[in-house]
């Protein structure tokens, strides 16, 4: 979705125009993982990317332990806690989800369709 807000166009000229996306954090939750459930988000994942509403995802290392992974999504905020919430991980209570808009200037980003794997075996190639 791109907004136009006041500001300034390449040459000073116009609007500036906003790119906006959901930032989706994944949160430790009260049960621990397993390999079922990591095969089963990874596989959420790789769903939405294909379904084109999934642009980036991906682990954090956070010291404290508390924010696991980082999405990027090309949908609004309540949708993208709907979609993040259906991970069957995030159901069992292994990861909650934080969503929060998040504006760009409009073509500061740009993503691809990539490979985004389904299980662990395709991280691991095991």
């Amino acid at each position: 979705m791109t907004e136009t807000a006041p500001g300034h166009e390449p040459g000073g000229r116009g609007p500036l125009r906003f790119d906006e996306l959901t930032v989706s954090l994944l949160v430790t939750g009260s049960r621990p993982n397993d390999a079922r459930l990591q095969d089963a988000h990874l596989a959420h994942l790789a769903s939405l990317h294909e379904q084109g509403v999934l642009l980036a995802a991906g682990p954090l290392s956070d010291p404290a332990g508390e924010l696991r992974g980082l999405s990027l999504l090309n949908v609004p905020p309540d949708e993208a806690l709907r979609l993040k919430e259906a991970d069957e991980a995030v159901r069992a209570g292994v990861f909650s989800v934080r969503v929060m808009p998040w504006r760009i200037p409009s073509g500061a980003l740009s993503f691809s369709p990539t490979f985004f794997p389904r299980s662990i075996r395709d991280v691991t190639g095991e």
